[in-house]
């Protein structure tokens, strides 16, 4: 059975991002390389995400007060 890697660009899609924004991600080791290309199982990324911390409460940009 052939094994299917993600892409950084699959991975991208995965989130509905741009892979650029995935570039800034912490992203976990990849399961494959193929030269200088990395490649994850769905399974790595889904699990990586799982676990990955959210905004927490409060998070993100102050509201104004206006």
């Amino acid at each position: 059975m052939t094994e299917h890697y993600l892409s950084v660009t699959e991975v991208a899609q995965l989130f509905g991002i741009s892979s650029a924004a995935v570039s800034a991600y912490r992203l976990p080791e990849p399961d494959a390389m193929i030269g200088r290309t990395r490649g994850w199982r769905r399974e790595t990324i889904e699990t990586w995400n799982a676990a990955r911390p959210g905004r927490g409460v409060g998070g993100g940009r102050p509201r104004s007060r206006g």
